[in-house]
């Protein structure tokens, strides 16, 4: 079965099958920081986030996705409206922070990428800020550049499940985390390392750049050995915030 989403009423799939039962296996698990200091960025929408995210979250936890399915962000939570408890939330337009009803759920969909980059699973769609650095470094636990952009609801993020095995989305919100496990009926064969390289700084022309790059190392489970590595993602990104002067930045012509 395939998820397609509906751009009439933005309810959600009422098919979706979810089950409060976890899956044996734990492929991949990570918290991520709801109320983070983002620049100058007022704090309330912050707390706005963590409404949001609760409300989303009850759409996707306990979610199967069975061989041969599709996952859609949006086909599952639907449109973000005030009527069903959103609030004004942080979110990025033309490269800017905005705001808007149900802001804050790429921090969802960041979660969900990174757990499904450890995975077998194959990522369908996946959309970054455009090469845009928005905020200083808060806590940074993964790799820049592991992002992803959504808007309902032509900018979605999906992955197939092309494996044999049943994986399952368990996520929660506490009173400081997305919390996220990613789980599976049985073991993969390989696992999965992302790691990032030959990250720097530079100013081209006046402008300052966030560069590196983002590897995802395959290893298979039974030799520990790494049998691929592969270049995810090169960053060129635009800072968008005033640098510190303790920054280290390489200078270019």
């Amino acid at each position: 079965m395939s998820f397609h989403l509906s751009p009439v009423d933005g309810e959600g799939d009422p098919e979706a099958q979810r089950t409060e039962e976890q899956l044996p296996v734990l492929i991949y698990r990570h918290n991520s920081l709801i109320r983070r200091r983002l620049g100058n960025v007022n704090m309330q929408l912050q707390e706005n986030k963590a409404t949001n995210l609760a409300l989303a979250v009850k759409h996707i936890d306990g979610l199967l996705i069975h061989p041969g399915e599709t996952f859609s962000i949006w086909q599952l939570i639907g449109r973000t409206t005030k009527r069903k408890g959103y609030k004004e939330g942080l979110t990025i337009a033309k490269g800017q922070p905005s705001q808007g009803i149900g802001g804050g759920m790429c921090q969802l969909s960041n979660l969900i990428h990174w757990m499904v980059l450890h995975s077998e699973l194959t990522i369908t769609e996946h959309h970054h800020h455009d090469g845009l650095d928005l905020f200083p470094d808060f806590g940074r636990q993964i790799p820049f550049g592991t992002g992803t952009s959504i808007s309902y609801n032509y900018i979605d993020y999906r992955f197939k499940n092309n494996t044999s095995n049943t994986y399952q989305l368990c996520l929660k919100v506490n009173e400081e985390y997305l919390c996220g496990e990613l789980r599976a009926m049985k073991s993969q064969t390989h696992s999965f390392h992302i790691h990032a390289e030959n990250e720097y700084f530079s100013r081209e022309k006046g402008v300052v750049y966030r560069n590196g790059e983002v590897y995802r190392d395959t290893i298979d489970v039974a030799t520990g050995q790494c049998v691929d590595t592969q270049l995810i993602r090169t960053n060129h990104a635009k800072v968008m915030y005033e640098c510190p002067p303790t920054m280290e930045i390489r200078e270019k012509e």
